[in-house]
């Protein structure tokens, strides 16, 4: 080989090596898209066990869980709750309103829509004390006896005279989409959101109930950074279609008609990242394990 030929292989073999270095580093550098459900949590009476407060959150967290929610107003006592969460390292991520379905924010009497309201102050409050960042709120019901428009109009009031006490928590009111045949599409969903104009209001993003009315990417993508928590469950459309509306939720996790793996990369792609909590039915210990496997193949779909 020439010198000049020499000369110029090597220099083009150096290239090829810098170009390649370059680009592992680039991709060594470039910081993986975070994952979108990181922390594994479940519903407190989803717990059949008859055990004491410390017994279960210690089940919980031998079982693989990362926190449990918790209803507002209960009948825990604080101070149990607060030593078992302390002593087991298990969070509590948010509480569930447990007043919104007796006293719907929608009530055409102001009483029980004013019971209604002090009963998320408390839960307010209280998911402070837990440490936790959500209120779960059901904003109102349709029914024969208050419409479309009454529902909407009432339940923005009521949330308001609460965003005074959410600042002063730092706990965010998140509006659940539940079977209360109201705010049935995703891009009303979001509006109701933005009405508030206000930082403490978001969305408790619940994908089993998404598919009665449309499809959980669709409100994943409309929601956006609106969405503050997920629940999981699963549905059945050909159980609804053959057995009844409801017999729609009688299936496991990863076996219905929700596409996990869809419903992954919409919510990475919006940037959610954080607690995804199983509402299903519990049981005992060998039921809340399966549960919480079947979460893993949830998140990792």
């Amino acid at each position: 080989m020439q010198r000049r030929d020499f000369l110029k292989n090597t220099a083009m073999a150096a290239s090829a090596v810098a170009v390649g270095s370059s680009v592992l580093s680039a991709a060594e550098a470039a910081p993986a898209a975070a994952r979108p459900m990181v922390k594994k949590s479940l519903m407190w009476g989803m717990i059949k066990e008859d055990l004491s407060v410390m017994d279960k959150f210690k089940l919980l967290k031998d079982l693989g869980y990362d926190g449990v929610e918790l209803d507002s107003p209960d009948k825990l006592d604080m101070k149990e709750v607060l030593a078992a969460r302390d002593k087991t390292g298990l969070l509590i991520p948010g509480t569930v309103n447990s007043m919104h379905w007796k006293l719907p924010l929608s009530d055409p009497d102001p009483k029980k829509r004013e019971e209604c309201v002090k009963s998320i102050e408390k839960a307010l409050w209280d998911t402070k004390e837990y440490g936790g960042s959500t209120v779960l709120v059901v904003p109102g019901v349709v029914n024969a006896s208050v419409t479309y428009g009454e529902a909407y109009e009432r339940s923005q009031a009521e949330i308001r005279k609460l965003l005074p006490i959410a600042e002063k928590t730092g706990v965010k009111i998140a509006i659940e989409n539940v079977w209360n045949q109201f705010l049935l599409s995703p891009l009303e969903a979001a509006k109701f959101v933005d009405d508030f104009k206000h930082p403490m209001v978001g969305w408790y993003m619940d994908i089993g109930n998404v598919l009665r009315y449309g499809w959980p990417v669709s409100w994943i993508e409309a929601l956006n950074k609106r969405i503050l928590k997920l629940h999981l469950k699963e549905y059945s459309l050909k159980k609804q279609n053959d057995l009844g509306l409801w017999k729609g939720f009688e299936v496991e996790l990863m076996e219905g008609d929700c596409n996990w793996a869809e419903v992954n990369k919409a919510l990475q792609k919006v940037g959610y990242s954080g607690w995804a909590s199983a509402e299903v039915p519990g049981g005992d210990r060998k039921r809340l394990l399966t549960i919480r496997e079947k979460m893993d193949l949830v998140f990792n779909a």
